[in-house]
């Protein structure tokens, strides 16, 4: 074969080449040069036949033709998905089309905190929003507690490497969102309902604890308030979060920013009271409350002899957990970035 049959042969093929206009004629094309049963086939079948002479030269020459018939080949291949002019022109329509994953709302960071905040708002809470890292005086001095604490202790906190500052001391990860009580009543706008919702940090992990948490914090302050108040409050948002057959139950604690101080309770969602891994006795501690201590107040610019209130604040986490129906027995769960796990809500 000479050098004229093989230039024909190429020549040939790009005439085959542009009539192509589908990945079924591509394919087609490919067979009937590249094939066993193909064109190039044939030609090298005839090497048994070639005097030594010219065999290298055939050889050589039938191996560029292939070379380039796969390149060109290649190329075309590549426009056709690639949305190159001639891809856009030949796109094969009957290809079956990719559905592109649809995102979904992440359980807590979006969907516990807005039914939170809804629920408050008839009550007059507002939502505000406060320092994630703040400084040691807001998190733990101005709500009267001493630097002998043991909150305050590193191995409880997490602390912030930076220069501490000579009025507000070190600069921590706000350990509760109660840190945001001074700061609101700083504002000097009063009477407060503050609905103060943010990103935790504290050395804590197990099936009911998580290191990085979310907590929303009630503040309510005013004339005249009382336990009833808190009371009804917590009462009303048990009622629409957790529904009408949970029940609540507060229990005496002691907290250094309120004065009584309590923990509230709900009934565990998973066992229904009866017991569990999780909530071991058939009640599940969502968080603390308690009326707002005098020395809290006066760290805020109140007077105490006028105003009062009460706090609470939850864990959302641990809040959301106990809904109705959901049965998630381990915290850690919802901060795992399992797409599986996360689009059941």
């Amino acid at each position: 074969m000479d050098q004229s049959k093989f230039e024909n042969l190429a020549k040939e093929f790009m005439e085959d080449l542009k009539k192509v206009s589908s990945l079924d004629d591509l394919e087609s094309l490919r067979v009937k040069y590249l094939g066993k049963k193909g064109i190039l086939a044939g030609l090298f079948g005839e090497f048994a036949q070639i005097s030594p002479e010219i065999k290298k030269d055939f050889g050589r020459k039938l191996n560029q033709l292939k070379n380039n018939i796969e390149s060109k080949l290649s190329e075309l291949h590549s426009e056709f998905f690639a949305g190159t002019e001639i891809g856009v022109s030949q796109f094969e329509k009957t290809l079956p089309g990719k559905k592109p994953q649809i995102g979904h709302l992440h359980p807590i960071i979006t969907q516990a905190i807005r039914e939170i905040v809804e629920i408050f708002k008839p009550l007059g809470f507002t939502q505000v929003r406060h320092p994630e890292v703040d400084w040691d005086y807001f998190a733990f001095e101005s709500l009267n507690m001493p630097k002998t604490h043991p909150a305050r202790d590193e191995w409880e906190t997490f602390f912030v490497k930076a220069p501490e500052n000579k009025e507000y001391g070190k600069l921590v990860v706000s350990p509760h969102t109660s840190s945001g009580q001074v700061r609101e009543m700083l504002k000097n706008q009063l009477p407060i309902r503050m609905l103060n919702i943010s990103r935790c940090g504290r050395r804590q992990i197990d099936v009911n604890h998580i290191p990085f948490f979310f907590q929303f914090e009630g503040l309510a302050i005013d004339k005249n308030l009382s336990i009833a108040n808190l009371r009804g409050v917590l009462d009303y948002f048990a009622q629409k979060f957790f529904g009408p057959g949970r029940k609540t139950r507060l229990r005496p604690f002691h907290f250094r920013f309120t004065e009584p101080s309590f923990e509230v309770d709900v009934s565990c969602g998973l066992c229904q009271g009866a017991g569990c891994r999780f909530c071991k006795e058939g009640w599940v501690e969502i968080g603390g409350a308690g009326m707002v201590h005098p020395n809290v107040l006066k760290a805020g610019k109140v007077d105490p002899k006028i105003y009062n209130g009460f706090a609470f604040g939850w864990g959302v986490e641990r809040t959301y957990m106990m809904k109705a129906g959901l049965k998630i027995d381990d915290m850690r769960y919802l901060g795992e970035n399992n797409l599986k796990f996360l689009s059941q809500f």
